[in-house]
């Protein structure tokens, strides 16, 4: 995520608990994600996993993202 983003998100936060918990959810997830990251193989069950979290994460940022557009478009028409 850009810094910009990042100092938004902060700027956001006491107004947007939602955007406070999606965050934490995406570091979350980075942090399980890293281990599987430098696996050098991982059984089927570990590549499921891998995906449900990439894919938990995705739908997460896309969230953060939607809500950091309506923001932006909100303050763009004042």
């Amino acid at each position: 995520m850009e810094r910009h983003d990042l100092d938004l998100i902060e700027r956001l936060a006491p107004d947007y608990p939602e955007l406070v918990q999606l965050m934490e959810q995406h570091r979350d997830y980075e942090r399980s994600l890293a281990p599987l990251a430098v696996a050098r193989w991982l059984s089927p069950e570990e590549e499921a996993e891998e995906r449900r979290l990439k894919r938990l994460k995705l739908v997460g940022r896309d969230r953060i993202e939607s809500i950091l557009t309506a923001h932006r478009q909100e303050h763009a028409q004042v």
